[in-house]
């Protein structure tokens, strides 16, 4: 059950007043042909009095002496509040759980047994204060209150002028389908009309052709009275020309075919694929906005950008895509750049600055109207172009332990039989080689870059850069080349390795496989002898950057950029991409890296 609102009833009452200011309440008592102004309202009576009347219903030394009386009013309250569940109790306390009065039964007995009450002294003296700090604070943001007013205004204003020019719009483009389906009518109107009359003129003319066939009548009945000449030479010459025409006629009469056709078949028109385009017209809403996919978004040279739109969002006219450079402290904020309509999920970006962040955003179009942008996502261009290649089918690597795809862009390590075969010379103290693979295209000057991605189940997986005579070397003789007692970063021969190490090589392969990333002991990346800050978790994209000219090659974590590893190396010859697979692993190239579509110096 539910209590009055006493107190609101009393505002309503003194609002109402105060509006009926001029209208006196009559005395409920006066005879009704005298009836007096009221002065007095009784609460206990329930029943407004003029003075008169209300000494004679309320006489002194009598109970209702003792009633309580206010100015004259039609609000009738009890003067107490009564509980709604036990109608004879008063309501003494309040009850914070449910929020409202209750009286003792309540809480001995009733529903709000187990509920925690206050007396109402104190819920009226807290409530009290709550409220007054509510409005106090209210009446503090006045100005900001008006000002938010202020543009709630201009945003209605705004409102009601893109209603009216959406409208105006709308008005305009069904006026312009309305003139094109007009314009189109009175067309194929037209053309159905020359077409009628043309056969009728045709049909008319074979008609009147053949009329004349008939005796007494055109070309028979002339004929007939050319016969009735018995001029020779008058004869001869009629009948030479009319025999012409009569062998026409009959010609024609051998070989009846109408002179047009009857059938207006070429009119007929098909609209039911626009009336279905028609039905299909959408008068929806804002569109949803679409989604990068990051997973299928590359940036190198170019930004290859991929999207998609929410599930079971309607069909879009077109897309925009915006992008900016992200700019640095020391660098002035950039504007963003619009490409073109796009009417496929995915655009390319070109000529974007090399290592750089850009930051990307894209929107639909429904109608006319734009959906909001999607959350921006942000790619970091590689530091040097793009280089182009294929894994080498020609470079000699092993066919039983390395399988090529079709494609010439991924090569997966098989541990085969003659795996296990070679296996078994541990025992006697040799080593299971590297099955090493190149790129088909070789690097001789400039700067170069090129990314690709390691399987995270891979076993073993060298990664790096070599000059042609070491790939020499190795695939004439590559029994010995991966035993620990001539790698680098194996552990063995450590009084010699940090030598070793520091000295311009020919070659450069950075360690990883199972899931993980070995940066080499002598990496300016990593503290001696520091194991934790030598092992990373394998990035799932990996970038290499040869700098031909400098002598030196980058390792990246290919997504953020960020430089995972570099050294020296000596690129006096021809350097090659090169990878080395053992014990079952895969690598795959990017993209971008096999379609060989950016030019590099």
């Amino acid at each position: 059950m539910l209590f009055r609102n006493f107190t609101l009833e009393s505002i309503v009452e003194r609002y109402r007043q105060a509006a009926r200011a001029a209208v006196a309440i009559m005395c409920n008592m006066c005879k009704p042909a005298a009836v007096q102004e009221a002065t007095k309202s009784c609460m206990d009576c329930k029943a407004s009095y003029c003075n008169e009347c209300f000494k004679l219903h309320h006489p002194w030394g009598t109970p209702k002496a003792q009633h309580e009386y206010v100015g004259p009013t039609t609000n009738f309250r009890p003067k107490v509040l009564m509980c709604p569940e036990h109608e004879m109790e008063k309501v003494n306390m309040y009850c914070e759980v449910c929020r409202r009065p209750v009286c003792h039964l309540c809480k001995l007995g009733g529903s709000h047994a187990n509920h925690k009450v206050t007396s109402m002294s104190s819920a009226y003296k807290i409530l009290k204060e709550k409220l007054s700090k509510s409005i106090h604070y209210l009446i503090s943001k006045e100005d900001q209150v008006r000002n938010q007013i202020s543009e709630l205004e201009v945003l209605i204003h705004q409102t009601e002028e893109n209603g009216q020019l959406a409208e105006r719009r709308a008005n305009e483009h069904f006026e312009r389908l309305f003139e094109t389906l007009q314009e189109k009518k009175t067309e194929m109107l037209r053309s159905i009309e020359q077409s009628r009359n043309c056969r009728l003129n045709k049909f008319k003319s074979q008609v009147e052709e053949y009329q004349g066939m008939l005796e007494n009548s055109g070309l028979v009945g002339y004929a007939q009275e050319v016969l009735k000449e018995t001029d020779q030479s008058c004869f001869v010459q009629t009948a030479k020309q009319l025999h012409v025409r009569v062998q026409k006629a009959t010609e024609s009469l051998k070989t009846f075919q109408p002179a047009a056709s009857p059938s207006f078949d070429e009119f007929f028109l098909d609209t039911s694929k626009e009336e279905s385009l028609l039905k299909e017209l959408s008068f929806g809403g804002v569109p949803d906005p679409p989604m990068i996919d990051l997973s299928q978004s590359r940036v190198y040279n170019e930004g290859l950008i991929h999207w998609r739109l929410p599930e079971d969002s309607l069909p879009t006219d077109h897309h925009v895509l915006e992008y900016k450079k992200v700019a640095t402290e020391d660098e002035a904020k950039s504007q963003w750049q619009m490409s073109d309509r796009i009417y496929g999920s995915s655009t390319v970006v070109c000529d974007l600055d090399r290592y750089c962040r850009y930051a990307f955003r894209v929107r639909s179009c429904r109608n006319g109207v734009y959906s909001p942008y999607s959350p921006e996502v942000s790619f970091h261009t590689p530091p040097a172009p793009v280089f182009g290649f294929l894994f080498n089918e020609k470079c000699g690597f092993s066919v039983e332990r390395l399988q090529l795809s079709k494609r010439r862009d991924s090569v997966e390590s098989v541990a085969g039989m003659a795996f296990l075969l070679a296996a078994d010379r541990v025992q006697t103290g040799s080593y299971i080689c590297l099955d090493y693979i190149v790129g088909d295209t070789g690097i001789s000057h400039g700067r170069h870059y090129w990314a690709f991605r390691v399987d995270p189940s891979s076993y073993m997986v060298k990664v790096g850069v070599a000059s042609d005579s070491k790939l020499i070397e190795w695939f004439h003789n590559p029994r010995d080349t991966s035993s620990p007692r001539y790698d680098h970063d194996s552990g063995h021969d450590s009084g010699s390795e940090d030598t070793c190490y520091d000295l311009s090589q020919p070659f450069t392969l950075v360690t990883m496989g199972m899931g993980k990333l070995f940066i080499p002991k002598a990496s300016i990346t990593a503290s001696a002898g520091d194991h934790g800050n030598r092992v990373l978790p394998l990035p799932q994209r990996i970038g290499v950057c040869l700098d031909y000219d400098a002598g030196r090659v980058f390792f990246y974590d290919a997504d953020t950029m960020r430089c995972l590893y570099e050294r020296q190396v000596d690129c006096s010859g021809t350097m090659y991409p090169a990878f080395g697979l053992m014990g079952g692993g895969a690598v795959h190239l990017e993209e971008f890296i096999t379609a060989k579509r950016l030019s590099y110096m």
